[in-house]
């Protein structure tokens, strides 16, 4: 990997404090859908291993649900990283705008 996930173009972010949060997010996401946008989607969830794993994975696999829902594409990359002291984050975007953007 020549580049780190927070380099890619973003847009919008999603700041989550809970599993609730998580469902939220993850409808917006399906809603607003990976294919038209040329950015991805970036959330923050707190540093607190046991909620972020939860936000985690109720995230990519709402994502993954809800895009085969609406029998949209489902080729989605993602990535999860230290983003601050205080917060862990996934970005998930197209793998084909990811490599339409070259990276």
């Amino acid at each position: 990997m020549d580049f780190h996930p927070k380099d890619l173009p973003i847009a919008k972010t999603y700041d989550l404090k809970d599993v609730k949060d998580a469902s939220d997010a993850v409808d917006d996401m399906v809603k607003i859908g990976f294919n038209n946008q040329k950015e991805g989607f970036k959330v923050l969830m707190p540093k607190e291993a046991k909620i972020a794993k939860r936000i985690g994975y109720t995230v990519t696999t709402g994502v993954t649900h809800g895009l085969r829902q609406k029998n949209e594409i489902r080729d989605i990359k993602y990535w999860t990283y230290h983003h601050d002291k205080d917060h862990y984050a996934i970005v998930l975007i197209s793998n084909k705008i990811l490599t339409e953007l070259g990276f």
